[in-house]
């Protein structure tokens, strides 16, 4: 046990969990996403219940209308969050769960890479300052970015397995940041190339076997994610994403002052703090000293890159930057220029923990306490909402994003629920439901005249209308009805079924998952058979 409390990994996870004991609270915190997040766990989970094994459609969200806001936004904390509500948790302690859980691994990942790669000081160091940083906390107690929160695991266990040379894990935790929030892998990603090409500049021998491993690896992670960035990207032209996001940056742009200092609140977008955080201010002062004086060419090196990196987080997220945002449309997806602060705090915390690697026992022990101290005000969110779980579960009135996900020919919001699930617009027709699933609904009709019906879900490729099992043609662009299922039947009984099913895009994502599984798994069994 003894040995226990002299190991430094301990008593960083020990500290990391102080901002989370607020999550003990009942209730969810009062943060901007929050109970967004718990209404599309709920949907999320739903759908995996029916047998779903990649759910793609919320079908109680937006007023009962349903969304297809699964297929675009990050699977993983989803998985995670149903996985301990199946084993009994409420839905809102499942998601707490989630972020309590991510912020300790996030910290466990970076101490893991920082340590195998710098020595245990900057481990320990490096670990405090990604973890204590002001915008994790915003993520945390302010915004509530679920994602964003669990992706922050992943990078630092990337590099760590790239460092040890662990191609096979390397893939899996590279789906997994994908999987966890695209954008910030997308933000991440040079991070990883980059780092590689260090490795391999500095580090490896076998240069042409590293580089072939690297990228076949790379190219397996991409694989293993596909049945979600696929559609997601692919299908997304189908949403109101583009016309959403465009030009939304202009107005979100940090002022470089900001930076240094912004109060701590918990305002909105442009109201919460954009703080670095004083503690990482030091960090880098003193990485920016040790580059000045060092001899070492591997550390010069990656100072150096490192400091250039954190110089361009913090420059993409000004508005000098706007030609850039103007040029690279991809960029405006991203929404937030603010987001970018992920990449400052990952580069602040390594340029800090390479700075004081090999400092002074004392020094290293105070600056460590400053970085935990310095954030007490930050570990608590502003309030907590206790709502009962059929609040979540039921007809939820959201979309649970800022309605970029809506079909595009919708409108953004739908304000009311439907009078019924399916109805008769002109007419006469008597209608029974016989079976309603998230992806399947099921009707009886007797009809006396010829008839124009309505089905109240929003559509979106994939969702199918047949009707005695013959595909029925369907409108859903009628002005008077937008972006609702609208199609004829003829005088008699009829059984109606609407169904959504997957598009030749979403089939072929599917199996380039399914074959990169397979791939993965004989690549593991080849190299257990070599070893043994």
């Amino acid at each position: 046990m003894k040995r226990i409390f002299r190991k430094p990994l301990f008593w960083v996870l020990l500290v990391s969990l102080l901002p989370v004991l607020s999550l003990f609270h009942p209730g969810m915190p009062f943060v901007h996403d929050g109970q967004d997040h718990v209404a599309r766990i709920a949907n999320f989970y739903q759908s995996l219940v029916e047998g779903h094994i990649v759910p793609r459609w919320a079908a109680n969200l937006n007023w009962g209308y349903g969304h297809p806001v699964l297929m675009f936004l990050y699977p993983l904390p989803e998985y995670a969050a149903s996985l301990f509500h199946f084993i009994g948790f409420s839905l809102v302690d499942s998601t707490k769960l989630v972020f309590g859980l991510a912020y300790i691994a996030s910290a466990f990942t970076m101490f893991l890479w920082m340590n195998a790669a710098f020595g245990i000081q900057a481990g320990v160091v490096g670990t405090l300052l990604y973890s204590f940083a002001p915008y994790r906390f915003v993520d945390l107690h302010v915004r509530g970015a679920l994602g964003e929160h669990v992706a922050f695991i992943f990078l630092p266990l990337i590099l760590y397995f790239l460092h040890k040379r662990s191609f096979i894990c390397l893939s899996l935790a590279f789906a997994a940041l994908i999987l966890s929030h695209n954008a910030l892998a997308l933000m991440f990603l040079p991070i990883i190339v980059l780092y590689g090409f260090y490795l391999l500049i500095f580090e490896e021998k076998k240069k042409v076997l590293f580089l072939l491993r690297y990228s076949l690896f790379i190219i397996l992670g991409f694989g293993l994610s596909a049945f979600f960035w696929i559609p997601g990207f692919f299908e997304g032209k189908f949403t109101l994403r583009n016309i959403v996001t465009a030009g939304e940056m202009g107005a979100r742009f940090v002022p470089w002052t900001w930076f240094m200092y912004s109060p701590w609140n918990w305002g909105g977008g442009q109201e919460f703090s954009k703080s670095l955080g004083l503690s990482q201010w030091i960090g880098i002062i003193s990485a920016t000293a040790l580059l000045i004086r060092t001899k070492e060419k591997k550390i010069k090196t990656f100072t150096a890159g490192t400091l250039l990196l954190l110089l361009f987080s913090l420059f993409i997220m000004t508005s000098s930057s706007n030609f850039i945002w103007r040029a690279v449309v991809i960029l405006q997806n991203f929404q937030f220029p603010w987001r970018f602060l992920s990449v400052s705090v990952f580069a602040a915390a390594v340029l800090g923990g390479i700075a004081y690697g090999k400092s002074k026992k004392l020094l290293f022990i105070l600056y460590s306490l400053f970085i935990i101290l310095i954030t007490i005000g930050m570990w608590h969110p502003k309030g907590y909402q206790l709502r009962p779980e059929s609040y979540y579960a039921g007809i939820y009135p959201g979309t649970t994003d800022t309605g970029e996900s809506s079909p595009i020919w919708s409108v953004r919001f739908m304000e009311h629920a439907p009078p019924a699930p399916l109805q008769v617009i002109d007419g006469d027709a008597g209608v029974n439901i016989v079976k309603r699933t998230t992806t399947q609904h099921i009707y009886s009709l007797i009809v006396q005249k010829p008839t124009l019906m309505m089905e109240n879900t929003l559509y979106f490729p994939g969702w199918k209308i047949y009707v005695n099992d013959v595909p029925a043609q369907i409108e859903w662009q009628n002005p008077d009805y937008r972006g609702l299922m609208t199609f004829r039947v003829s005088p008699g009984e009829k059984q109606v079924r609407a169904a959504f099913e997957d598009t030749k895009v979403r089939k072929t994502a599917n199996m380039i998952s399914a074959v990169s599984i397979a791939a993965l798994l004989c690549l593991w069994l080849i190299r257990k058979k070599h070893y043994h």
